[in-house]
């Protein structure tokens, strides 16, 4: 089998793919995927790579200096490539966990909380208004788990509607909910049980965000006039993507110049978010619904 064709497997659906996914980030996964492929090493030993990776990045952020911001830069790209490798080993091998999932998306949130407090502290506590920079950082750092759960919703729904999937979000929800009932007498599973608890307030606030309440409206559609009416929107929620941030930061790092990276977050990024909303809410306004 060619490499090219199992990186294509290693992926989801392009259209809900980030762009620095796709042209960085995910093909300097494969090639690391492929060299260790392998060998004994899980999804899970990656992502904790990646939350490593992060942390560093954070540390390294939270001296000030030119060129530990340039090495923060470095490990927070590094972080982004094991990120994306977790989920190419797991689809390959097809190994993947419900706990590995949530783990990963545990790392995503340290990895963003350190950096944030590491560039806090590098630059916000060093600069001549520390109060505003921080509030900048916040405003940020706020913003970008805003957008997360609204991309991770959005791309889910539309997976479901074109590929005719079951709803992953209510079938997980259900799956971790069953499964949290079989262990939660079990004293030896101590960790996996605040992991899923965790992670079940985690997806009743994702479904708050995106308005999911238990009343919501079913779409009659089919997978192709789904796809025609939101491929727009979905193309504009996949800008939101965490990729897409975490290059921003990187990039304003490297030139020490946070204060862009936090009006391209407040302004920039949250402008996007607004449209690809009112464009969502539209979009659905147009489906023909059946009440639950």
């Amino acid at each position: 089998m060619s490499w090219i064709t199992d990186y294509k497997k290693s992926l989801k659906m392009i259209e809900v793919e980030e762009i620095f996914d796709l042209i960085l980030y995910r093909p300097l996964a494969f090639i690391f995927v492929k060299l260790i492929i392998r060998t004994n090493i899980t999804p899970n030993h990656l992502t904790f790579a990646a939350i490593v990776m992060g942390i560093i990045a954070g540390c390294f952020y939270s001296q000030g200096a030119q060129a530990c911001f340039v090495a923060g830069g470095i490990f927070y790209l590094l972080f982004n490539v094991l990120d994306c490798s977790d989920g190419q080993l797991a689809r390959l091998k097809k190994n993947g966990t419900h706990t590995g999932r949530i783990i990963d998306g545990i790392a995503d949130y340290i990895a963003v909380i350190a950096v944030f407090i590491g560039v806090g502290i590098g630059f916000a506590a060093n600069s001549e208004n520390p109060a505003f920079w921080w509030t900048m950082l916040a405003v940020a750092g706020l913003s970008n788990i805003i957008h997360s759960i609204l991309v991770d919703y959005y791309r889910n729904r539309f997976l479901d509607y074109v590929l005719e999937r079951k709803n992953t979000f209510e079938e997980d929800l259900e799956d971790y909910k069953k499964e949290y009932e079989a262990i939660k007498n079990n004293n030896s599973k101590w960790l996996t049980k605040i992991i899923i608890r965790i992670y079940l307030k985690y997806m009743k606030f994702q479904g708050n965000i995106a308005a999911k309440k238990k009343n919501e409206k079913l779409f009659i559609t089919t997978p192709q006039e789904y796809y025609q009416k939101n491929k727009t929107a979905i193309r504009l929620w996949v800008i939101l993507g965490p990729t897409s941030q975490i290059t921003a930061m990187i990039i304003c790092t490297l030139f020490m110049r946070v204060d862009i990276f936090c009006w391209i977050m407040v302004i920039g990024f949250n402008g996007i978010a607004l449209i690809a909303w009112i464009l969502q809410k539209n979009i659905d306004k147009t489906l023909n619904t059946i009440e639950r």
